[in-house]
């Protein structure tokens, strides 16, 4: 498929650490253009590349086209941004509530809001989106917009970085039915918009507390395999997570090492394969940043590594290995995924590319 229509496109909270990621992502985008940067008052009125000066946090420059964009505040301008965009990106920094007000405003004023926050990943009624895991889940757009009296605006969500790594794996191992996982993630210091330059307690140092981490990776999945049923989504009860999360001296890539038990018996060698088969219902559409292949299953036993590894696919992709007999719950891997790629900007760019395949975002060009 070829996706022949241009979007305008908004980045609320565009001064931010996956703000900038998301503007560096969206360079030369053959169906994204960013016409609109927006974020808080403070750095309002000012050129987009005066706003970030001194707090730039990649080796990339700031692209051309918008290092002059003039920032607009994220409250104060929503007319003006209304009319200059197609959809936005919601990448703000700032309290749950403050966000879920803004995300409705925006979507109250004819606005899709395409967001990498985690406000709403738990309203019933918002579809949270990992397009090679639950593209169905989109049919929730229509009765969101029903339910809350919203024409042509809407709330999607893409899924914390933290699962991004394993949700992929045991979705490829559905026909086995996982009924017992047990998940440790190893995150990186940039899930905590930080850098090494910025918070020096990290180096040489493992953190092992993240807040609100573990309950986001336990119950998430759930949503994303839950059923659609009358006007909400209903998260499935299986299977049982538990969750460890940990944050370590890495400066991007999130790894996890995951304990599974299965309700059908099953070799490890069809595992294997069966991840290494697996085919995304997304792959026909050709969507710019889907990953080719989704999943890289590395027979090595030291692989992936994280710095090795992280930038599969562009940073899209996930990769795992160490596919092992484990002998209490049965199994266990390894896998990695780029938490500020997949597991942030990327991500929601993904999802932003499906909604305009589908048809969900108008466009006026």
């Amino acid at each position: 498929m070829t996706e022949s229509k241009q979007y305008r496109v908004g980045v609320l909270g565009a001064t931010g650490m996956v703000g900038q990621r998301f503007i560096l992502l969206l360079e030369n985008h053959p169906w994204f253009t960013v016409t609109t940067v927006a974020a808080s008052k403070n750095s309002a009125g000012k050129q987009y590349a005066d706003a970030v000066a001194g707090r730039w946090h990649y080796d990339a420059k700031i692209p051309h086209s918008v290092a002059d964009l003039q920032v607009y505040a994220v409250e104060d301008d929503l007319e003006t941004i209304a009319k200059e965009v197609d959809f936005v990106f919601c990448a703000l920094e700032t309290d749950k509530d403050t966000i879920k007000k803004i995300e409705e405003s925006y979507a109250t004023h004819g606005i899709p809001v395409v967001s990498n926050n985690s406000a709403h990943r738990a309203t019933p009624d918002v579809p949270m989106i990992m397009p090679e895991v639950n593209p169905a889940h989109l049919q929730m757009i229509e009765i969101q917009q029903k339910n809350r009296g919203w024409d042509r605006g809407f709330i999607v969500v893409k899924p914390n970085c933290s699962i991004q790594s394993y949700v992929p794996i045991l979705e490829a191992w559905k026909k086995f039915k996982p009924t017992r996982a047990i998940i440790s993630t190893y995150q990186a210091i940039s899930g905590a918009g930080k850098t090494f330059e910025t918070w020096h307690e990290m180096v040489d140092n493992v953190i092992p507390f993240i807040g609100g981490e573990e309950g986001k990776s336990e119950q998430e999945p759930l949503k994303i395999w839950g059923e659609i049923k009358g006007n909400e989504i209903v998260p499935t009860e299986s299977p049982i997570l538990s969750a460890n999360c940990i944050r370590v001296p890495v400066s991007d890539g999130h790894m996890v090492a995951v304990n599974v038990e299965f309700e059908k018996k099953v070799r490890p060698e069809v595992l294997i394969s069966e991840v290494k088969a697996f085919r995304s219902p997304i792959e026909s559409l050709e969507l710019p940043s889907a990953p080719k292949p989704f999943i890289t299953y590395f027979d090595q036993d030291d692989r992936p590594q994280t710095k090795t590894d992280r930038d599969i696919g562009d940073g899209m992709g996930i990769s795992m290995g160490r596919l092992r007999h484990d002998p209490v719950l049965g199994f266990k891997f390894v896998s990695l995924s780029h938490n500020t790629v997949r597991g942030a900007a990327g991500g929601a760019i993904l999802v932003a590319e499906l909604l305009a395949a589908k048809g969900h975002v108008a466009t006026d060009a």
